[in-house]
Order: C-alpha cells, then structure tokens, then sequence
C-alpha cells in the first residue's frame, strides 16, 4: 500500500478507460479486470500490484476477498451475465449510495 488519500476522480476513471483497463462478466464466475487497474482499499489507500489481470469474486464465497479463489465452481455460484441483465443493472437499476453498507 502507499501512503495518502489517494481517491478516484473522474479525471482518473478516464485515464483508466483510456489506458485500456476492461472489466469482463464472466458468467457464473468472477469479473476479471484486465489492464492497468489501480487498487485501492476503502479508505482510498492504493494498494500495489504487477497483475495484468484481476479476478474479483461475485459469489461471496472466496477466502480472499475480494479476489476470487474458484469457490464459485464448489458452491455451484449461478449468474449467466447476460447482455440483457448488464444493461438492465447499467442503465436502469438505481445505483446504492457510496458507503450505505458501511455501519
């Protein structure tokens, strides 16, 4: 980790898309972030990394969250990550505020 409050800004997503970083839905699996994503704690503290690819858990059940550990395949994690279902989440969902799940 590095020292800092080193927060996203819309100027930094920006940068991040221009340098080529995607984000993939894998169906039943986890979302794989390729490129030169930037990691940061929820405190805004950057955490350091030499990956060009990230795997983030969706079903919850990884022992290194947020990274995913292929527990997915072992409890049987189903979401078909349909074009459909992403552009309902993307484009009609109400997105929850930032911080509304920290107590």
């Amino acid at each position: 980790m590095t020292g800092g409050a080193d927060r996203s800004t819309p100027e930094r997503d920006v940068a991040a898309v221009a340098a080529g970083v995607t984000i993939t839905v894998c169906p039943d699996g986890p979302l794989l972030v390729r490129g030169p994503a930037e990691v940061q704690t929820a405190d805004g503290e950057r955490v350091e990394h030499a990956r060009r690819v990230i795997a983030l858990c969706r079903c919850g059940r990884s022992r290194l969250k947020p990274l995913c550990d292929g527990s997915h395949r072992l409890n049987h994690f189903r979401d078909p990550a349909s074009a459909d279902q992403l552009d309902r989440a993307l484009n009609h969902a109400t997105p929850a505020s930032p911080g509304a799940d920290r107590g």
